[in-house]
């Protein structure tokens, strides 16, 4: 019963840490946004053909990160749907996968996380990584990209 414990505080430990990253890219992207907006409120008025088309520059920017803040959000409550408290008895969503070669999480993409020392990749159950890892579980082996991996734990 001790290893589930760890397995589920580790398993914790990397959703915190995904929530954590998401969060400062979700105010990044909200900043990014905002300031887009205060630099074309500032120039409203003043020589207007010169600066019509920094506006509308700056609209085009704030709209980007606008859609940009939208996915994070959607990326967000792809997260939120992760129980932190359920133990993955093969590779799906919410997963933590151990490997010979690397350490996974599955969730959303967020690249790489250290957990004392250790490297886990956090990614999609849209990546192609994930399809080809999808359902095995402890003992079996998958390829990817012509490498061979035998997962080694699933929790």
């Amino acid at each position: 019963m001790e290893i589930l414990t760890q397995e589920l505080e580790t398993k914790k430990r990397l959703l915190q840490e995904c929530t954590k990253l998401l969060s400062a890219q979700i105010k990044a992207a909200k900043d990014a946004m905002n300031e887009a907006q205060e630099s074309a409120n500032d120039h409203q008025g003043a020589m207007e053909d010169k600066f019509e088309s920094f506006r509308e520059n700056c609209q085009i920017q704030r709209d980007l990160y606008a859609r940009q803040l939208d996915e994070l959000m959607t990326t967000q409550s792809i997260l939120r749907r992760i129980n932190a408290t359920k133990i993955n008895t093969d590779v799906s969503p919410g997963a933590v996968v151990h490997t010979e070669l690397q350490n996974y999480f599955i969730g959303v993409s967020l690249g790489e996380i250290k957990l004392d020392g250790e490297s886990y990749y956090a990614i999609s159950g849209m990546s192609p990584l994930f399809k080809a890892m999808v359902g095995k579980t402890a003992g079996e082996t998958f390829t990817f990209r012509d490498k061979s991996y035998k997962v080694l734990q699933v929790f």
